[in-house]
């Protein structure tokens, strides 16, 4: 059954997005910290370029339909693996190749 309840569709898979675009951004995420760790109290001015294009980077996969579709399709294999085991399944975070 892959009908959704409100809070998956407003909840749920939005948190899967969030965390997959975050992963995909990281590099950009690391720039806008590295940025803010470096300037301080300046950082709303200094680092401006770093957190447009990390919010762009963000905003670009919110927006993409596929990428929800993509996050839509783990969030019922997760459900679906819950609903057989009972067993809740931690998302595994991805580590950036360095």
């Amino acid at each position: 059954n892959s009908k959704l309840r409100h809070v998956e569709k407003d909840v749920l898979i939005p948190q899967i997005m969030r965390d997959r675009a975050k992963e995909l951004c990281s590099d950009k995420v690391q720039a806008f910290t590295k940025c803010c760790q470096e300037t301080g109290l300046l950082m709303v001015v200094k680092c401006r370029q770093e957190n447009t294009a990390l919010k762009d980077c963000l905003v670009g996969h919110y927006s993409d339909p596929s990428f929800y579709e993509e996050c839509k399709a783990e969030y019922l294999k997760q459900r679906e693996e819950y609903r057989a085991t009972g067993i809740k399944k931690k998302r595994q975070k991805l580590t950036p190749n360095v």
